[in-house]
């Protein structure tokens, strides 16, 4: 065996005469069954024939039953772990002669751990003032607030306009909106909004130009100016609930607003807690891939770049985007992705290996409890959720993530945490 490069290594290998000929002779012998030719019964052609009119069928199915046999016993005798398909070439077969062949492919990497446990990370226990859960509070308040009809007037600064949209040029599919709220003068509301409407009563329209900005988060209007038509018809002000202990009860199973306030204060200390320690394991992935130097399998490489693409192009479906609508060279995408995609595959392998070492696996009950929030989460029976993940084949991805997440949890957990 010899390295080529990497994890590509290359085999020279060699498949005695005698096994070439019996394999042979069972391929005539299957074929001799099956054809018709004429002048004779069926199965009772000649060898001879058979082998001169399907010369070229009997080589090809020797060469696709002895090729990945011998392979798969060499690798297996060499306690080879490949990775993809070997690239098969310097095929020589003859009558009469052993057929050889060589094979190039990649391996699985080995790779050595260095020591995991200790690692310091930047990590502080996160806290939670009385200013931080007024100011929840204050976002509870604008979710529940109402918006009250004004007496017809002209639009001003802070007030909400309702307005009917409809553009006229400079995109090729239409926007229409029958019942938009903007809030004049407000940092959210793009300027040429304001400025356009502000001073506008109900029932008056006007058409302006709407320039949006290269990151504007619908693709669509990205970059583009856009010429509207905008008909006011209403003007509204924004009225806040009470903040006291009816405020609490309406909001769900509290007797009165300090315990309101209380669960503001888990809630945000929870999820200050979850930020601070993924960002840590980020951290910690992080200096793993740094601490680890081995090649990865172009392989695997490849895969992943593919799941990235993947995500991405969920993640422009979620906002209503169709791919294609954007124009985007695709394949700089992918090109763009490998060296993320390199060092995702070190982290996953790395972690593989970590788990394997600490005997840390997803059990049964963890992977039922997921399976039981997916169910909940698509509002079906966990029968039904659970034949449907098998099918797909999902169970295992299932466990397999979990794995991961607690081999996460294990590295943080055994971690040495500075203040930052």
């Amino acid at each position: 065996m010899a390295l080529v490069e990497g994890c590509k290594h290359s085999l020279e290998i060699t498949v005695p005469v005698a096994e070439v000929e019996q394999e042979t002779q069972r391929v005539v012998a299957e074929i001799q069954k099956k054809v018709k030719l004429p002048g004779f019964r069926p199965g009772k052609a000649p060898v001879g024939l058979v082998k001169q009119r399907f010369a070229g069928d009997i080589r090809q199915d020797v060469l696709e039953k002895l090729v990945p046999r011998f392979f798969r016993q060499k690798v297996e005798k060499d306690n080879l772990q490949v990775v993809g398909t070997p690239d098969i070439t310097d095929v020589h077969f003859h009558s009469g002669e052993p057929l050889t062949f060589k094979a190039e492919f990649e391996v699985a990497p080995s790779i050595e751990l260095k020591e995991y446990r200790g690692l310091v990370v930047n990590y502080t226990d996160p806290e939670v003032t009385d200013t931080d859960v007024d100011q929840r509070l204050e976002e509870i308040r604008d979710q529940k607030a109402e918006y009250v009809n004004e007496e017809p007037r002209p639009l001003a600064d802070g007030d909400y306009a309702v307005v009917s949209l409809e553009s006229l040029a400079g995109v090729a599919e239409k926007v229409s909106q029958d019942e938009l709220m903007l809030k004049i003068g407000d940092e959210s509301t793009l300027s040429a909004f304001t400025e356009n409407l502000r001073g506008a009563a109900p029932e008056e329209s006007r058409e302006f130009d709407v320039t949006y900005p290269e990151d504007y988060e619908r693709k669509t209007l990205a970059g583009r100016t856009v010429r509207f038509r905008a008909t006011v018809k209403a003007v509204r002000r924004k009225e806040l609930p009470e903040l006291n202990d009816e405020f609490a009860k309406d909001l769900g199973d509290y007797q009165n607003l300090d315990e309101l306030k209380n669960a503001v204060r888990t809630a945000i200390l929870r999820e200050r807690e979850h930020k601070a320690q993924e960002d840590a394991k980020h951290q910690l992935l992080d200096k793993l891939v740094d601490m680890h130097d081995f090649p990865v399998p172009q392989a695997y490489i490849d895969r992943q770049v593919g799941i990235n693409v993947e995500n991405q192009l969920r993640t422009l479906a979620a906002q209503g985007i169709d791919p294609r609508s954007i124009k985007l060279d695709w394949q700089k995408v992918r090109e763009s992705q490998k060296d993320r995609a390199g060092r995702d595959v070190k982290a996953s392998l790395l972690l593989d290996r970590i788990a394997d070492r600490e005997a840390i696996g997803a059990t049964q009950e963890e992977v039922d409890r997921e399976v039981q929030r997916v169910a909940r989460q698509q509002r079906e029976a966990v029968a039904m959720v659970r034949a449907k993940l098998q099918k797909e084949g999902a169970l295992a991805r299932i466990a397999g993530h979990i794995r991961t997440e607690k081999t996460l949890n294990f590295l943080f957990e055994h971690a040495r945490k500075e203040a930052k």
